[in-house]
């Protein structure tokens, strides 16, 4: 039974004509027990008094509360509500959660009561600001700090001194266009936490990759099916090159299952480092290669002649031939006779 469920228990006793021919004493007699039973039934299921909104208790402290902060900044509150924090504030898990604008910002009272002016704002965002990066980052790994940003601390963009805001946005959900030299679709971006989609959030800083992805051989990347993100962790791993998975190998055959093998005959360099022939980012050369046929090859096997064909065969191959028109087998073969990799 509720308190209020209660109330009304007792307010229709105290109507009822019984209860107002009672005395003072023999009302108390009613109302006693009435209230004694609410304690023990609240006791009893374990139900706690629903604590009170944030805005209400931190009055009297050093919050203001999300309703005051709406009241001047409106067009943010409604931005915030659209984003993905914003819809997970809604719902409060936690003390922090119910702080609302304050969970990020800090403390507004003062800034209530100085009516306005960033500069009483403890924790501020923008380019603008005057906090530290650190004091920008504490905000949000005050919440974030756990999945795939682990590895935050001493990651490539950490000690580089990148800042949360650089790349993500917490108010508005800011729709970019790509532009006209890179027209990515990049489906896998969530656009409501970035300040542009995947990978052109990422090119805007490694404009090399930018460069690479131009190429008439590329991974898809510029056809919207895998973005920078499929490969790295942004926030940090403890892989080299901030890979998702342990090696280069790994994170290639999390795609290519058909060259996982195991097989009977392997190929040393594709088992070690498929970087040793490819280059993942783009090349202007067929699949990927770093390198034409046969010249790929030839930077591991630099024999000066075929071992089985005449010198003459070896101009020919080595002018407009390549081995895997033999070797087809490259990266591995699971026949018998398949010591050489052929057909």
């Amino acid at each position: 039974m509720t308190i209020t469920k209660a109330y009304k228990l007792v307010s229709s006793a105290i109507l009822s004509q019984q209860i107002r021919s009672l005395s003072l004493s023999g009302l108390a007699c009613v109302v006693a027990p009435a209230l004694a039973m609410v304690i023990a039934s609240n006791s009893l299921s374990g139900e706690q008094s629903r604590p009170a909104a944030p805005q209400a208790a931190n009055l009297s402290g050093e919050y203001a509360g999300s309703d005051t902060c709406i009241v001047c900044h409106a067009d943010q509150g409604r931005h915030f509500q659209n984003s993905v924090m914003g819809k997970a504030f809604a719902r409060p898990k936690n003390e922090k959660e119910r702080l609302g604008c304050e969970a990020c910002h800090g403390p507004g009272k003062a800034h209530v009561e100085a009516g306005g002016g960033k500069d009483t704002i403890p924790v501020r965002f923008t380019k603008d600001s005057g906090n530290t990066v650190d004091e920008k980052n504490g905000a949000c790994l005050s919440c974030h700090e756990r999945g795939n940003r682990l590895f935050w601390q001493g990651s490539p963009h950490e000690t580089r001194n990148i800042a949360c805001v650089d790349c993500h946005v917490g108010h508005e959900l800011q729709g970019i266009k790509l532009s006209s030299d890179a027209r990515f679709n990049a489906p896998l971006t969530d656009v409501h936490a970035t300040k542009r989609p995947q990978p052109e959030l990422c090119l805007q800083c490694h404009q090399m990759r930018r460069a690479q992805l131009q190429r008439s051989s590329h991974m898809p990347y510029r056809e919207g099916k895998v973005t920078c993100t499929s490969c790295h962790n942004p926030h940090g791993t403890p892989n080299p090159k901030q890979l998702i998975q342990a090696t280069t190998t790994e994170n290639c055959l999390s795609c290519h299952t058909e060259r996982r093998g195991p097989y009977l005959w392997e190929h040393p360099p594709v088992m070690e480092n498929c970087a040793n022939c490819h280059e993942p980012h783009g090349t202007n050369n067929p699949q990927l290669l770093k390198v034409r046929m046969p010249r790929v090859c030839d930077s591991c096997h630099v024999t000066s002649r075929h071992p089985t064909v005449p010198t003459l065969l070896n101009s020919v191959r080595d002018f407009n031939r390549g081995c895997t028109n033999c070797h087809s087998r490259i990266h591995g073969s699971n026949h018998p006779s398949g010591n050489m990799f052929l057909r």
